[in-house]
């Protein structure tokens, strides 16, 4: 069954799929259990078989299966297409989020370009693919096994991505009867191959205050305040992480950055606690628990032991993604990118990916596909149609040419 990608991408952007980000909300937007129940049915239309794995209530990785020329059983090669199924929130869009709309070459809609663009491109060359594979057979062509997945809660925690290994690693059904030989995993980038990407520790630091009535502060001790300090602090130790840890060259510097901000309960009350949320992103080869210490420290070493201040354990560790293992993968896409767009580089970013955490279960892993990040979670998400048509091709050939 042939895809237009465009259709497809359109039937993606449709379906509501809203990671909520770890906050409190309900309703038929959040969660991806809709467009899991889509590519069942797409997988079904496609002949294909395919697995469910619960991540979380409403939360599966749904994952489906082309056998290859060889089965890997056999020894045959073993390829891994990934994608995401979920979205950030749609606060503050200035368009409608899930009425995909085609303009000046561009479809608008939450997730066009991050990441079902890139799913899309997958699906279709998985498509085209199956169509193949009979006449391959009887030209003599060899194809790897191509294995789709599509994964939960990227966007807040990589936990659908972290627990993929264990269809391998755990399974008894033998669906994935072996660790993969690699992995592409869709992001928007601008149609060049990423070997190296940064990594994240997340954690929330508090501070304790005591509540009184505003109109005798005095009499209280105002957790803001406190907070304050700990904020100029920080402010320093961001400046100080670029300079003492050494800059990766695809990479770039380790930052810090802190995010959000909670306290008080009204504003005739002294507030007695202020939490923030503390984002350290690592470089290749640096350790999160490390970092995470070493901020603790820089702090107590400037504020003194009068602060008392309350470290949580970090809600979010992700590695980064070293170049290295995965350099010939990266090759032998780059190459099959150069045959579709006549260029294509190896090249680092900031943000993390799913990458790293399936490189991390020892799986050579890069990432590749349409749209820039630069368009990624904006009030206008959009994509190049160009690019999304580009993008499926060469993931097409990166499997026709992989035996």
């Amino acid at each position: 069954m042939p895809l237009d990608v465009v259709e497809t991408l359109s039937e993606l952007v449709a379906i509501p799929s809203v990671n909520p980000m770890g906050r409190p909300l309900s309703g038929p937007e959040f969660f991806e259990y809709r467009l899991t129940e889509y590519l069942a049915g797409l997988f079904q239309r496609l002949g294909l078989p395919y697995v469910r794995q619960t991540i979380e209530p409403r939360r599966d990785n749904i994952v489906a299966r082309l056998d290859g020329t060889v089965p890997p059983e056999q020894g045959g090669p073993l390829v891994m297409f990934e994608a995401h199924q979920d979205t950030v929130p749609v606060d503050g869009m200035t368009i409608p989020p899930w009425l995909p709309v085609v303009r000046d070459g561009r479809l608008y809609g939450r997730g066009a370009c991050d990441i079902k663009g890139g799913m899309a491109a997958m699906l279709w060359a998985l498509a085209r693919l199956v169509q193949d594979r009979s006449a391959a057979a009887q030209a003599g062509a060899r194809l790897p096994t191509l294995i789709m997945a599509c994964t939960v809660n990227e966007e807040h925690g990589f936990s659908g991505a972290q627990d993929l290994r264990h269809l391998w690693e755990a399974s008894t059904d033998g669906f994935i009867p072996r660790r993969p030989d690699a992995c592409v995993v869709a992001e928007p980038t601008s149609l060049q191959v990423v070997v190296a990407h940064k990594g994240a520790v997340r954690w929330r630091l508090s501070t304790r205050g005591r509540a009184v009535h505003s109109s005798q502060p005095h009499l209280g001790d105002n957790a803001l305040y406190k907070m304050a300090r700990v904020l100029l602090a920080l402010e320093q130790y961001a400046a100080h992480v670029q300079q003492s840890v050494p800059h990766h060259p695809l990479c770039g510097p380790a930052t810090l950055s802190v995010g959000t901000i909670q306290g008080g309960i009204s504003v005739n009350t002294v507030p007695d606690r202020c939490t923030i949320e503390i984002d350290r992103r690592l470089l290749p080869g640096e350790d999160a628990q490390a970092a995470y210490t070493e901020v603790q420290q820089y702090l107590a070493n400037a504020l003194g032991s009068d602060l008392q201040l309350e470290h949580e354990q970090p809600f979010l560790i992700g590695p980064a993604l070293a170049d290295g293992d995965n350099l010939p993968l990266a090759s032998r896409l780059a190459d099959a990118a150069r045959s579709v767009i006549g260029h294509c580089g190896l090249v680092g970013v900031p943000y993390g990916t799913d990458a790293s955490k399936i490189a991390a279960a020892g799986v050579p892993s890069v990432v590749f596909g349409p749209g820039s990040i630069a368009q990624a979670h904006t009030a206008d998400e959009w994509i190049d149609l160009q690019e999304l048509q580009l993008a499926a091709e060469v993931y097409y050939r990166l499997v026709r040419s992989w035996c």
